[in-house]
Parts: structure tokens; sequence; C-alpha cells
């Protein structure tokens, strides 16, 4: 980690570890539980050195049953407790569905308002890092599909060391998304946390000629893409939605309003997404805004390769973006 008057340079996978040392520090209720996140440091070294700072009651190993663990994370928060759960990869993450789902998610709802789960669920997602097809998945769209969760996208930096101080203050469940691809990728920060609003999606280079919307892996490789379209003269509008469910639809739909061209950049799979309800959302409430048609740019319906060119062929790379922009504003 470098400074740089009030700025520093932080990869990924450090934002992340002091976004968890900071809520341990701020409130002791809060405590972090999963797969090899003491002794180990946990398997992306996320968790590294937290277990000597702040003991075994409070960075717990725990066995290898997702849906034994998550649901202890659900009755401690029940209790009053504030438990940072780490499922450690998204493939693990079918295994505390029904936790998640059946419990989770429906129990405030189902004791009229008299139980409260404030507790946060941590998810490695993403594609990359040539981990084939039982360990790449994007499946945020799953999680943002129930009511109940408050579903979020760790796309930045500052997102990734702020967003979870936010999200324990939740009296819901939170899941949060991040991205083992993007765990060494160094960026300059603000050396001082802001706290990160999770109800909002955020604008992060504005423009007037076509709205980007992205989260999660799509965030730098749009805000790239856009960097160079600038240079021919297209000025492109870059949103991270950050938030998936529930989706702020009304900074999305104000910039479409304004650029009236779209596209819609994920890494999940096409077929019911999460850009497939940004696209309808456009067409049902701005439909006479636009320009052109809404386009897409998702995963490509497969599971994922394990050969490096084959894996990156799968999701939307930067000259994928670049090519589908210039498209939309030139019609060649």
């Amino acid at each position: 980690m470098e400074k740089n008057n009030d700025k520093i340079t932080i990869t990924y996978r450090e934002a992340l570890r002091q976004g968890i040392r900071d809520a341990l520090q701020n409130d002791e209720r809060v405590f972090l539980m999963g797969e090899d996140v003491g002794r180990y440091g946990g398997a992306f070294a996320v968790s590294k050195g937290l277990l000597q700072e702040f003991g075994a009651d409070r960075i717990m190993d725990v066995p290898l049953s997702e849906s034994g663990f998550v649901g202890a994370g659900i009755g401690a928060a029940m209790t009053g407790m504030k438990p940072i759960v780490e499922v450690m990869t998204i493939n693990f993450g079918l295994l505390p569905m029904d936790q998640i789902i059946n419990n989770a998610a429906t129990l405030q709802h189902m004791s009229g308002g008299q139980l409260q789960i404030p507790i946060v669920i941590r998810m490695g997602c993403g594609i990359g890092r040539q981990l084939a097809a039982q360990h790449s998945h994007s499946w945020e769209p799953f999680y943002a599909h129930v009511p109940g969760l408050i579903v979020l996208s760790v796309g930045t930096h500052e997102d990734a060391r702020g967003m979870l101080r936010t999200a324990l203050q939740s009296p819901d469940p939170v899941v949060i998304f991040e991205y083992t691809s993007m765990l060494n990728l160094e960026k300059e920060i603000p050396e001082n946390s802001a706290a990160v609003n999770i109800t909002e999606a955020k604008v992060l280079r504005t423009g007037k000629d076509l709205s980007i919307i992205t989260y999660g892996t799509g965030v730098y490789k749009c805000l790239e893409a856009a960097a160079e379209l600038a240079t021919v003269g297209i000025d492109a509008e870059v949103i991270d939605l950050r938030v998936l469910r529930p989706l702020d639809e009304k900074t999305f739909l104000a910039s479409v309003a304004k650029t009236h061209r779209v596209l819609v950049v994920e890494d999940a799979w096409r077929s019911i997404s999460i850009s497939s309800e940004i696209s309808a959302r456009i067409m049902e409430k701005v439909f006479y805004d636009l320009d052109a048609p809404v386009q897409r740019l998702c995963g490509v319906e497969v599971p994922i390769p394990y050969p490096l060119h084959l894996e990156e062929a799968s999701v939307p790379q930067k000259n994928d973006i670049i090519n589908a922009v210039k498209k939309m504003i030139r019609h060649d």
C-alpha cells in the first residue's frame, strides 16, 4: 500500500481486509466466521492477520458445512450479534440457499417485524483466474431475485473498503458479492474512508452520448472502454449499479433519458439476468426517450471453459464494449 498526499494505492484484497478490520474495531457485536478465515488467513488471504489481532472469539473457523454455519450466523443475528459470514466462493453458495432464502429473507416478514436479521454474507464471485466451470460463476441474479434480501456488488476499491460497514447497519440480511479476479488489482483511492451508500447506484463517469450500465468486474472494463471511446469523440456515461436488490432505477432511468442510448454489460449469462431486468424497466418507463434499442453484452451461455483464451471470450472484455458502443453510435 502506497500513500500519495491524501490518496493511497491499494489492492482490492487489502481494501476488503481494511473494511472487515474497521467493522470489527467499530462494533464489538461484529464477528467474522467462515472456512479457513482464521489460522489460514482466508482462502484468498483477505482475513490474514485478523485472528492474531481480534482472537478466536471474533474470527471463527468453521466446519465445511455452508448450510450449517450460515444457519448459525442467522441465529446469531437474531439474538443481536452482527455476523459477517464468508462463503468462500459463489459455487458453494448453492449449499446455504435454503438458509438464506427460506430463513434469512423471510423471518422479518413472517414475524410481523418482531425479528431482524442483521447478517452480512460475503461471497467470492466472478469469472477469471482459470478456475473452470465448477468455480467460475456470476450468480448474482439468483440472489437478486429474492424479496427480503439486500444484494450488493463490490465493483470498486472504494466500495470494497467502505461498503461492509454500511451493510452491517442494515436490519435486513445483506449478501455482498466480491470478485476474486480483482484481488491483486491496484487502484488509487482516498485515504480516509467515506460512508458508502448501499441504496443508490453511482455514476462513475458522466457523458452525453450513451449510458453504459454495469456492475462487478464490468465496472473498470467499462471505465477503460469509455476513456478510449472519448479519444474518438464518443462521450459515454458509466453507471455502477452497486445495489442489485433493490435496484436504484431512478439513477439509470435518468441517465438513459439524458443520453437516449444504453448498453448493459455483465458477466452473468444473458438469459434471465440483471441486464434483462434493467432492459425491461427501461422499456417500460423511458421507452420514448430512446433513440435506439437497448443493447446487452453478457456472458456466453456455456459452462465457463478452462483455457484462458476461451475463458476471456466467454465474458465481455474492454474491446467488446468499445466495438458495441461504436456500432450503436455510428450504426455501422
